[in-house]
């Protein structure tokens, strides 16, 4: 029997959200409800409430970075009980079967469930994200959050902080000593500075602008900053780099990132314009190098991931907001208006908007 469930969707184009009911699926034997806490706006939340990207299928309620507190668990449940802090992240389901799941990289099934946009679930219902006030969800897909960690701060870790840790690790980028670039310092970049810090990389963080460089330096522990439109800088760092995380979601350049890495280095793209980049192909032929791609990661490497940051303190940089701002809070990070993450605080104002 369906459940009645609460949040914010949007309804067309326009990608304005407005309170929303609708239901979620009842709990099954396998599947664990949570009361949702905390929800963070993700730069891809934007891109679905306007199909930016021709994926999405109205009335979407966003959310792909949830936190909260079990409810209710069921019968065949095994990791989690009521009480239990949790998280889930940008998947809600996938094959099981296939080799990508097989190898723990269930976000690469090509029958991967996204958590909200208009997906169908295995029994047919649709998927809604977080921006909600509960969640039901197949054990495998949910995470435990540490003891160690704010749960407000934890929530962008499931989206922004796999999607860096997880291309950091796969890509070699987390040996000590090796030289990271992070082209962007936004709700990814400043995340992906504290993680290869974390792991002892030299870390340059590569950016449009100037005005970040004392934060970049003084607050998140970057060794060095480029200005991207600055060429006397740019050359001047050229061949330096191990390897480069590119956050940045908008169309720009790729020829003077390129210039930045060593012979064999790879550029890896997490973030996703949605308008097509110009690859050049000379300087790849030439430096043997590489020009990759890395989507979040497996439900194994994202415990791995939070239980990491727990260790060595890493949160990301947030600004709690209640539900009813979350027209301007999308607004603020269409302009990049935000430092360096929004929170949304749903425990505490959802109900206040039905």
């Amino acid at each position: 029997m369906a459940q009645k469930a609460f949040g914010w969707a949007a309804r067309d184009t326009s990608g304005i959200l407005s309170p929303f009911h609708f239901s979620r699926r009842e709990n099954g034997e396998k599947d664990v409800t949570f009361k949702v806490l905390y929800c963070g706006i993700c730069h891809t939340d934007l891109h679905m409430v306007k199909n930016d990207w021709g994926i999405s299928a109205y009335p979407v309620v966003p959310g792909h970075e949830i936190v909260g507190v079990v409810t209710e668990v069921g019968s065949k449940v095994e990791k989690f009980k009521r009480g239990d802090k949790v998280g889930v992240g940008c998947l809600v389901g996938s094959c099981r079967s296939c080799e990508d799941c097989s190898n723990d990289l269930e976000n690469y099934c090509p029958k991967m469930v996204l958590t909200y946009g208009g997906a169908k679930y295995f029994d047919g219902t649709t998927t809604h994200g977080g921006y909600s006030d509960f969640m039901v969800a197949d054990e495998h897909f949910l995470v435990r959050v540490p003891n160690g960690i704010a749960l407000d701060a934890a929530a962008p870790l499931l989206c922004a902080g796999i999607t860096v840790y997880s291309p950091l690790k796969y890509y070699g980028l987390d040996k000590p000593g090796a030289h990271v670039g992070i082209v962007g310092l936004g709700g990814l970049g400043h995340v992906a500075v504290k993680f290869a810090k974390a792991m002892g990389a030299k870390v340059t963080v590569i950016s449009t602008s100037p005005n970040k460089k004392d934060e970049a330096i003084q607050r998140f522990g970057a060794d060095s900053f480029l200005v991207s439109s600055d060429q006397a800088q740019i050359k001047a760092a050229t061949s330096t780099m191990d390897g480069i995380i590119d956050t940045v979601s908008a169309f720009h350049p790729l020829l003077p990132l390129i210039g930045l890495l060593k012979s064999h280095g790879k550029l890896v793209m997490v973030g996703a314009p949605d308008k097509a980049l110009e690859l050049p192909i000379l300087p790849l032929i030439f430096g043997r190098k590489a020009v990759v791609g890395s989507c979040v990661g497996g439900m194994k490497e994202t415990q791995e991931m939070i239980d990491f940051a727990a260790k060595h303190n890493i949160t990301p940089d947030i600004e709690v907001v209640p539900m009813n701002y979350v027209n301007t809070a999308l607004q603020r990070l269409s302009k990049g208006d935000v430092r360096y993450r929004f929170v949304i605080d749903i425990g505490n104002t959802l109900n206040s908007t039905m």
